[in-house]
């Protein structure tokens, strides 16, 4: 199954519905070029094709090419949804005084590559998960980013209560944001720290290659 790291459960809310003619007016024509803006910042639709192209490249040049590509069919949602997801967790740690140093991201990186049996192992798993080899970093990088600021929060990322601790500072913190879709991506669902079309549960894939190297 084709999972990406960024999201809870869909569930739709009255307030969501409601709010959904104020989302749609705020598409394209007021921000030409973006798939989304974030708290003012626009992350653009060549940024987001970029980035799927990559992950596209990547799979291409993979034995299992065909079968990725075929479980990653709605990967510019997803990517997306990533890049979204990526803003909120960023200005969660920053609040919490989280901070990851390139140590930490090489340690970490270290450690999973001899459970995973080699470094080229290590991308294989990830490139199933649709991260490209050159996204690595990022992906552990926001892995630590999480488990500083559930330790911030006093919240253990293992149990269904710390997740739900989680769950709702990141809420809370992507309320803050403004975050505004193109419509044509879908809407985001600030509750849920989702964009609504993606449909997995950021808590648990953002576990999921780690697991897979045990």
């Amino acid at each position: 199954m084709f999972r990406r790291r960024t999201a809870l459960s869909v569930s739709a809310t009255a307030a969501l519905l409601a709010a959904a003619p104020l989302l749609a007016a705020c598409g394209t024509d007021a921000h030409p070029g973006a798939a989304a803006v974030v708290d003012g910042k626009r992350i653009t639709v060549s940024q987001l094709q970029a980035k799927v192209r990559d992950v596209r490249e990547a799979q291409g040049k993979s034995p299992q090419g065909g079968q990725m590509i075929s479980n990653t069919g709605r990967l510019s949602l997803a990517t997306l949804n990533g890049l979204i997801f990526d803003e909120v967790l960023e200005r969660a740690a920053k609040d919490a005084g989280v901070e990851v140093t390139r140590h930490a991201i090489q340690k970490w990186r270290s450690a999973a590559e001899k459970r995973a049996g080699g470094a080229d192992r290590l991308k294989a798993l990830w490139l199933q998960q649709a991260i490209a080899p050159d996204e690595i970093d990022a992906m552990v990088r926001n892995q630590l980013l999480l488990d500083g600021v559930a330790e911030h929060l006093g919240a253990d990322r293992g149990q269904p209560q710390g997740q739900q601790i989680l769950a709702e500072a990141l809420s809370k913190t992507s309320r803050s944001m403004g975050i505004d879709v193109n419509p044509r991506f879908g809407t985001w669902d600030d509750k849920e720290v989702i964009l609504g079309e993606t449909k997995d549960p950021w808590i648990t894939t953002g576990r999921t290659a780690e697991q897979q190297q045990t």
